[in-house]
């Protein structure tokens, strides 16, 4: 079916060329760090169904329940497997086969289970970044799956009473049991209440070919389903990284031996070694990612290797973002950050690093991302 293949591949092409933009680390405002977690979700949807027909607008609405189960495997890209169903319906109003005949009048229905994959694509943290406390999240969806009809008598007991289907379309009259494909799109709106749950708000398109409702029409045979529900999420969907505070150097013991003068000797003018390294970090974020843990790892060997070597770090946050107090505050993580690993993954001696930030307050870099940065100075003699 063309029209299914074309909602997939759209799905795909924006799950594989989007996602990679939503951000997957948070900040709040007493400056803690939360990164992303993938987890679970489950739905529990009812509401109500129009299918698209040739009846009175009241005589095509029908009730209609939906369950989900889905995987959000980041911030922006989730897969759901569910299943939809209850009933459709079709029917006739005011039909005339020919100009003079009477006006004929009638409805029915026919029930069907519509299991399916959803590829869903949360549209507030593509666009606006991940933030786990957000209230309300919009999402749009493009799926497909197999439409399984039964449940036909009523249309069957009207064709009985009529000479000739085909004057009223019933051309594709069926009985028993039927399987179809189908594909479907929506947009769901979610108004999160707790940590783990959401009251959701869904409308979704689903469109079949025209033998579903037994009528030909020459064109797709299409139904609306509007629903509201819970969604529920099944494990935690963020891990926090908490503020954690410097090692305290070890006191400094005073050697109350004097050494002896040595003789006068030439001065001899040593070149000081030096070591650079910028450890750049994402927007809101104290994270250091793996180029930044490489960089350090290249700042423990110098310390390691140069005894007598001392460090510095300084803590920076871009000027067009946040208010100063908070860019003040989260250019002391970053400095921290890197503070804590080289103590207490590589064992330096705190003694030997010192740190300091300055917020927004100096920009070292012309381009203004560049400046969510810790500079890093070691200096042996």
């Amino acid at each position: 079916m063309k029209t299914v293949k074309t909602l997939l591949a759209a799905s795909l092409l924006a799950a594989g060329t989007m996602t990679a933009a939503a951000q997957a680390t948070y900040t709040d405002q007493e400056g803690n760090d939360y990164q992303f977690k993938k987890h679970l979700f489950l739905d529990l949807q009812a509401g109500g169904q129009y299918t698209l027909g040739e009846g009175k607008f009241g005589d095509m609405l029908s009730p209609n329940f939906q369950i989900g189960l889905g995987y959000q495997f980041s911030p922006a890209f989730a897969m759901r497997l569910q299943a939809n169903g209850l009933q459709s319906r079709g029917g006739w109003s005011g039909f005339r086969d020919k100009v003079g005949d009477q006006p004929f009048t009638a409805k029915y229905k026919f029930n069907y289970v519509a299991p399916g994959l959803d590829f869903m694509l949360n549209l507030s943290n593509l666009f606006c970044g991940w933030n786990p406390n957000r209230v309300l999240n919009v999402t749009a969806f493009l799926g497909a799956g197999v439409n399984v009809a039964y449940g036909n008598d009523e249309v069957q007991d009207i064709a009985a009473n009529l000479q000739n289907l085909n004057n009223y379309n019933l051309q594709y009259l069926w009985d028993g049991t039927k399987a179809r494909p189908f594909g479907r799109g929506g947009v769901d709106i979610s108004i999160r209440v707790s940590k783990g749950v959401s009251i959701m708000l869904e409308g979704n398109a689903n469109v079949l070919t025209d033998k579903y409702n037994s009528k030909k029409a020459g064109n797709s045979d299409w139904y609306f389903n509007a629903l509201a529900g819970v969604r529920i999420n099944l494990g935690k969907s963020k891990k926090s990284h908490p503020y954690q505070e410097p090692v305290q150097p070890a006191p400094v013991v005073e050697n109350k031996y004097v050494e002896p003068t040595p003789a006068p000797q030439p001065e001899v003018k040593k070149e000081k070694e030096e070591i650079r390294r910028d450890i750049h970090f994402k927007i809101n974020s104290s994270v250091v990612n793996q180029v930044g843990k490489d960089k350090i790892k290249e700042l423990a060997d110098f310390m390691k290797n140069h005894e007598d070597a001392k460090l510095t770090i300084v803590g920076y946050a871009d000027k067009n973002t946040g208010t100063a107090a908070y860019n003040k505050r989260i250019s002391e993580r970053r400095a921290l950050s890197v503070f804590n690993i080289l103590t207490k993954e590589y064992g330096i001696q705190a003694h030997r690093i010192s740190y300091t930030f300055k917020g927004d307050v100096e920009q070292p870099f012309p381009s203004n991302d560049d400046n969510r940065v810790a500079i890093c100075v070691g200096t042996a003699e």
